[in-house]
């Protein structure tokens, strides 16, 4: 059996960071520069932020998809791996590509073509209208450019190999940083595009990014061949089965934050412009937690199918503690910061209020969230992709939502803001508790009769 990177016989905690790291600093990457994204629109004015914020459970939405589809690429991908089967992990990979690739043209072409209704219906002014559809036309027609990287990379990571895709995000990152300032502003020879140069900044990095990871599928990994038309319905339905549902649950975080967008649409277009901002930020506080459960899936899926169970739990509950200390640490670490990051996103008085009493409420809540992201990538590895999707079903539509519109009728914002910290509380100790009867029960089925 082949371990080349040790997923199956180094030491857990060893292993686990190894993968995290190169990890880290690839979604750094891509997340600073959606922050600087988020700055340099920021510069155009409060309406111009607040359109893009608008945005962001749309686009998460359609990411969703590929984000899904790579989930189950690279449980199967990984699982076969673990069993030594190459060329029918090669094919499985092959295969998922082409499926992404499909899906998500369709819902660009839908999307592009239900701009205005659908963020009508999300509650955007006639005036934010003009800049949403700059933005999203451009993202929609380009967003198949991102589907090969994103599936691609999952790929990669199936085989334990965290710092290519880690190496290509950050190129991807760095190409997307450089042209923002001068497509949206139209420095030296660039037209002044204003937010749609955001967006095609974004479209010229993903066509780097999905050059790179072609190039290291074909050449190093070999995890990419010509289709096998025989086998290429029953390789679909085994990625949508966990794919699927994995996809789901991604995509009920956009769901969610439609509704909180919502919520915060009749406080005042201020109100928008700094949770959009905040969840730029978040995004950077909770970017250990992304990165481990990014490394945890492919680490957990290898050992499932080397029927090395009890090695699988142990990397779950490990990386569960760390994540609840290291938060903690985090959110401590914030404080003395506070006010400086409201003051970089906005020059207005009251979306500086808004980002700072965020920031100070809900990365309290961190730890626990954390504990169900990592659940969320368990259960993927386990191939219990609906339990996943049940989960962050729970989580959102059963705490959060409803916490924060409590929150929001007795103190406005800032009780919307507390809600949402109660609602991650809940959802994690759900999580800690459910992870704890599953090793019960999957050690218990897989001890000899």
């Amino acid at each position: 059996m082949n371990d080349k990177h040790g997923l199956l016989s180094a030491p857990i905690n060893l292993t686990l960071r190894k993968m995290t790291v190169p990890m880290v600093f690839g979604l750094f990457a891509i997340i600073m520069f959606n922050v600087v994204d988020t700055f340099f629109i920021s510069l155009l004015g409060t309406e111009a932020l607040a359109a893009v914020s608008f945005t962001f459970p749309i686009t998460f939405a359609v990411n969703s998809i590929t984000l899904g589809l790579g989930v189950g690429i690279a449980a199967l991908v990984a699982r076969l791996l673990g069993q030594g089967d190459h060329q029918d992990a090669a094919r499985v990979s092959s295969h998922g590509l082409i499926l992404a690739v499909f899906m998500v043209m369709a819902v660009g072409w839908l999307g592009a073509a239900t701009i205005n209704p659908v963020f009508s219906a999300l509650g955007a002014s006639d005036n934010l209208l003009p800049l949403i559809h700059d933005y999203m036309q451009v993202w929609y027609l380009t967003i198949p450019l991102l589907v090969v990287p994103m599936a691609g990379n999952a790929a990669i990571r199936a085989t334990g190999d965290t710092k290519t895709p880690a190496k290509i995000m950050m190129v991807s990152g760095l190409i997307n940083g450089a042209l923002d300032p001068l497509l949206i502003f139209g420095l030296g020879p660039f037209p002044e595009l204003g937010v749609q140069g955001a967006a095609i900044a974004s479209a010229v990095s993903w066509a780097g990014a999905l050059m790179a990871a072609l190039s290291i599928l074909i050449r190093r990994e070999r995890l990419l061949m010509p289709p096998q038309w025989s086998k290429l319905a029953t390789d679909v339905r085994q990625i949508l089965k966990i794919g699927m549902p994995a996809g789901m649950t991604n995509a009920l975080n956009p769901a969610a934050g439609a509704i909180l967008m919502m919520m915060l649409a009749s406080q005042g277009t201020e109100s928008v412009a700094a949770y959009g901002a905040a969840q730029r930020i978040e995004a950077i506080l909770l970017i250990v937690m992304m990165a481990m459960t990014s490394s945890l899936t492919p680490l957990m899926s290898q050992n499932f199918g080397a029927q090395y169970h009890q090695r699988a739990f142990q990397a779950l509950f490990s990386a569960m503690r760390f994540a609840i200390l290291f938060q903690f640490a985090v959110y401590l670490s914030l404080w003395p910061f506070i006010d400086l990051i409201a003051d970089v996103f906005s020059d207005d008085v009251r979306v500086q209020q808004e980002i700072a009493h965020y920031l100070m409420v809900v990365p309290a809540s961190y730890g626990l969230q954390g504990t169900l992201m990592l659940l969320v990538g368990g259960l993927n590895a386990m191939k219990r992709s609906l339990h996943s999707f049940a989960c962050n079903l729970v989580r959102l539509f059963v705490f959060l939502v409803p916490c924060a519109w409590l929150g929001g009728m007795v103190n406005g914002t800032h009780g919307l803001f507390a809600g949402i910290a109660i609602a991650n509380l809940l959802a994690g100790i759900m999580a800690y508790l459910y992870a704890l009867v599953l090793r019960r029960q999957m050690l218990a089925s897989s001890l000899p009769a």
